[in-house]
């Protein structure tokens, strides 16, 4: 009996879990109206991260090699396919289209451009900010070829102890990767595919 009411008494202690989301771009989640089919369309994938990151608990980096998981205090979902959904809403309002897909899709549109990125860094740190490192590269899939390359890093502060403002400082990193996307893909030339077929040609390439 002693050991049953030690039993209950030690689940009576057990703290409940508390789960999180990341959000997207506060003006892309306050968006009134729908986005129509713009001038751009961009598919997203593959984005991956490390294995210590996609998991369900959420994970503060303390120190260089040391990590800590929390197990009540978790991700409602996949945390890699969440990054995806939200890049993909942020990217969506940015570019002003509704052509935003994340790959491998079911639906069969041609995208003009492909975003792949490798995140290397997502998590708090123990220096007051949030972390985000990625190396990404925009490809052009019609012509095979890579039309920016570059590793980005992102930090934003939040409250010591307090995971609303850890996850919303995490949000406002990809707010700001979505942006440095956005810029690079709407600085490209519009019509860097014309010219490749003309330099094509007069190489002596035929039409």
């Amino acid at each position: 009996m002693l050991a049953g009411l030690v039993w209950l008494g030690g689940c009576a202690s057990t703290p409940p879990a508390s789960f999180y989301a990341l959000s997207p771009l506060p003006e892309a989640r306050d968006r009134q109206g729908s986005l129509t089919e713009g001038d751009l369309s961009l598919g997203i994938g593959p984005v991956t991260l490390p294995d210590f990151l996609d998991r369900p608990q959420l994970v503060d980096r303390s120190g260089a090699n040391r990590l800590e998981v929390d197990e009540f205090q978790r991700w409602g979902g996949s945390l890699r396919a969440d990054i995806v959904n939200i890049l993909s809403e942020n990217l969506a309002h940015l570019l002003g289209t509704s052509r935003v897909l994340i790959l491998p899709a079911e639906v069969r549109v041609p995208v003009q451009y492909r975003l792949v990125a490798d995140i290397l860094r997502f998590e708090p740190g123990d220096d007051g900010h949030a972390h985000l490192k990625v190396r990404w590269a925009l490809i052009d899939p019609e012509a095979e070829t890579t039309r920016a390359m570059r590793e980005s890093a992102f930090r934003q502060p939040y409250t010591p102890g307090d995971r609303d403002s850890q996850v919303a400082a995490l949000s406002a990193c990809l707010g700001a990767f979505s942006r440095e996307v956005a810029a690079t893909l709407l600085g490209l030339p519009r019509n860097y595919r014309v010219a490749q077929e003309l330099l094509h040609i007069l190489a002596g390439g035929g039409a």
